[in-house]
């Protein structure tokens, strides 16, 4: 039985380790990427609203972990995506997705389980009682498990074939109104 539990920011960074295993099991990152993810992901932890959640065996390694936060300006994606959506769709409506938004900045099941309703588990707990109007995220702009699990959930596209300063890989950016539907 998979359970999940929620994970304070120091846990959080004191498991770093077991979250970036779980993250390159499911996404494969080039060798050299690990490094600096690590960093990021353990910047994320101070921001405001930090939640996360892992999904974990009995005997307490974490076969899936989804986090995110409370977006405000000043971090990266937050003002890359505001910019995109603003020069895109105009300003009402970058305001009115990352007005007030849950940013779900990484949500990862290990290949050996995923299919069995651990990320759709992890993302409705994630957003869950959240204060936030919206929740907003990127994906592999390509039609994945992922993208239609978020699709199935009331996710939205709002911006497509979307490159990330400094890539090259082409991302969807993700919506939906909080609370999640059924």
């Amino acid at each position: 039985m998979i359970g999940l539990r929620r994970i304070d920011p120091d846990e959080f960074t004191l498991r770093l380790d077991a979250v970036l295993d779980v993250y390159v099991a499911a996404m494969n990152p080039p060798a050299d990427q690990i490094a600096g993810r690590k960093v990021i992901m353990g910047n994320h932890a101070a921001n405001p609203g930090f939640a996360c959640l892992f999904a974990e065996r009995s005997d307490g390694t974490p076969v899936g972990v989804a986090y995110g936060f409370h977006g405000v300006p000043g971090q990266w994606w937050h003002d890359v995506v505001s910019r995109a959506l603003a020069e895109q769709n105009g300003e009402a409506s970058a305001r009115g997705w990352l007005g007030d938004a849950l940013e779900l900045a990484e949500i990862h099941v290990h290949p050996d389980y995923q299919g069995k309703g651990i990320g759709r588990r992890l993302v409705r707990g994630l957003c869950a009682d959240r204060a936030e109007r919206t929740a907003v995220l990127s994906t592999r702009d390509r039609p994945t498990a992922a993208r239609h699990l978020y699709r199935s959930i009331g996710f939205v596209d709002l911006l497509t074939r979307f490159v990330f300063p400094g890539g090259y890989e082409h991302y969807a950016i993700l919506g939906t109104v909080l609370p999640l539907r059924d």
